[in-house]
């Protein structure tokens, strides 16, 4: 018997990734639309990070409009880390009509819930259902 994560996994809509886009093609990126030199951008954007780092050892979150907000976080066994909340510009962005031109896989699927999927599984995999 098939669990249910496998099935949903299996046939919810995801987004095909292509490679992520490393430090030197952002830089190459950014320098190619603002005029600054690769040189320039490579030390603003190590700067960012440098600061990001700095205020949120101090407590603090950083908010950078059109980017998000980092906030430091701690977890219950005293871990530290970083929490991201994109800012609405950029999810705003990819969810307007038309605008995404990547490739969803399982595109049909959007919109189903979660027991049309597994219905979906049972269909196709009679052999080793899914318990509903």
């Amino acid at each position: 018997m098939a669990n249910q994560i496998t099935a949903i996994n299996t046939y919810c809509p995801r987004i095909n990734l292509r490679p992520t886009i490393q430090l030197p093609a952002l830089v190459r990126y950014i320098s190619s639309r603002t005029g600054l030199s690769e040189g320039e951008v490579r030390v603003v954007l190590e700067e960012l990070s440098d600061s990001i780092k700095f205020f949120n050892l101090q407590g603090q979150g950083v908010k950078l409009v059109k980017l998000g907000t980092y906030l430091p976080k701690v977890t219950l066994s005293g871990q530290f880390g970083v929490s991201h909340r994109v800012d609405s510009v950029i999810k705003n962005a990819l969810n307007a009509p038309g605008a995404f031109s990547g490739e969803i896989l399982n595109r049909k699927n959007i919109g189903k819930s979660v027991d049309e999927l597994l219905a979906q599984w049972n269909a196709e995999h009679p052999d080793d259902p899914v318990q509903t």
